[in-house]
């Protein structure tokens, strides 16, 4: 009987083995992985190619090609079924600023505005585009934003006068865009809500993140926040994976998941890892970590092109686009499932 036992274990190994085998093959992609294969290079050429097009005159914020742009965020996110934040898919806020003879920025604090409004001033009219996943969890919020506004026109340029913005930041707002779908592809409710933000006037003093951050009823609910401004160039073009990752320095999880993703869907980017305490800067990021709200930040450095009407679509490294689009669905994937 002993014999009969001995000889029959490599059958049973092998039939076990194969068993193993046919039950990965019947349980299919995680959820994470379907997430993944929705994100492709095709995309990210469509949205940066219309938003940083001629025909946008360059997204300022408060100008009807802002409006445009915006209009064109909204139509995709309500095509893809995703519900609004707020009554509507668009947050509107006014900005002030006295008039232009006089120092002074545009601010949107209703303290600052009351004083702006006892003399002459300007106003300008804003919208940020919001929108969620309702999570298992109503008590958590996480958010992935990108500002969507740029810097316009200059009829007085000699030559090209159209500040298109491809990569600041129509790179960033294709990425939310791509992560916003692969949560919906998914397929999985995620533990936490997840909110998809595009906001307006970053490049006017921030403007549409403050606006959120000071009026939004449950800022203390927001647990992280992933950003995203200028992730489609070249910093040297001798080192095209090169993307520099900020993060909080206190939530070192947000750094072990990025090294064990790119290991393990070897992922074509190579990282700088900046573990900062308070990641400020000059982006919307800033807004959140004041708040001491944990950030991921994905940049890719100063360029030639930066605040230029040369900043075209024809410049963009589609494929470090795409990887870091890639790399920050499975972190912000992770920010809203797992404790950290």
């Amino acid at each position: 009987m002993k014999k009969t036992i001995y000889y029959l274990l490599p059958l049973l190994m092998a039939l076990t083995g194969a068993t193993t085998l046919q039950a990965k093959k019947t349980l299919g992609p995680t959820a994470e992985e379907k997430g993944l294969a929705s994100i492709n290079r095709l995309s990210a050429e469509a949205f940066i190619g219309f938003l940083a097009s001629d025909e946008l005159e360059g997204r300022e914020a408060g100008w009807k090609s802002g409006r445009i742009a915006g209009n064109y965020i909204a139509s995709l996110l309500k095509q893809w079924g995703l519900q609004p934040v707020f009554d509507d898919y668009f947050q509107p806020f006014e900005a002030y600023r006295t008039e232009r003879q006089k120092p002074g920025k545009l601010q949107v604090h209703p303290d600052s505005i009351a004083k702006i409004k006892t003399g002459v001033h300007q106003k300008y009219n804003m919208r940020n585009i919001l929108v969620k996943i309702e999570g298992k969890r109503t008590d958590e919020i996480v958010i992935v934003g990108a500002h969507y506004d740029h810097l316009g026109i200059d009829p007085m340029l000699d030559g090209d006068q159209i500040y298109n913005g491809a990569d600041d930041n129509a790179s960033g707002v294709s990425a939310v865009l791509q992560i916003a779908r692969a949560f919906l592809a998914t397929g999985q409710q995620p533990e936490r809500t997840v909110y998809f933000a595009f906001w307006d006037g970053e490049e006017k003093g921030l403007l549409g993140s403050r606006y959120f951050a000071q009026s939004f009823a449950d800022i203390k609910k927001v647990k992280g926040y992933l950003n995203f401004d200028m992730i489609g160039r070249n910093n040297d073009e001798a080192k095209p994976k090169h993307v520099v990752y900020f993060y909080t320095e206190s939530t070192p999880a947000f750094g072990e998941w990025l090294k064990a993703d790119v290991a393990k869907y070897g992922l074509d980017i190579e990282p700088n890892y900046r573990p900062w305490d308070k990641p400020v800067g000059g982006s919307d990021n800033g807004t959140f970590a004041r708040l001491d709200i944990p950030i991921m930040w994905y940049h890719t450095d100063g360029h030639p092109d930066y605040h230029l009407p040369s900043d075209e679509p024809s410049r963009i490294n589609w494929e470090k686009v795409t990887e870091i689009t890639k790399a920050s669905f499975l972190g912000m994937w992770k920010m809203a499932n797992l404790d950290f």
